[in-house]
């Protein structure tokens, strides 16, 4: 006789698999966030030299 399927850990899964996803989603856009307003700082300085560069 065959197992029955066990539906409600299959959701369960479904729901904790999500909710990680979720939170990566959070983390991927706050590190976005936070980490946007730092490489652009950093860029400017090094974007002079690039364009004197390519003015030669």
């Amino acid at each position: 006789m065959a197992m029955k399927p066990n539906y409600s850990f299959e959701k369960r899964q479904r729901e904790l698999e999500k909710k990680k996803k979720k939170e990566e989603k959070a983390q991927k856009k706050a590190q976005a966030a936070h980490g946007a307003a730092r490489p652009a700082d950093q860029e400017l300085p090094e974007a002079p030299p690039q364009e004197s560069g390519s003015s030669v």
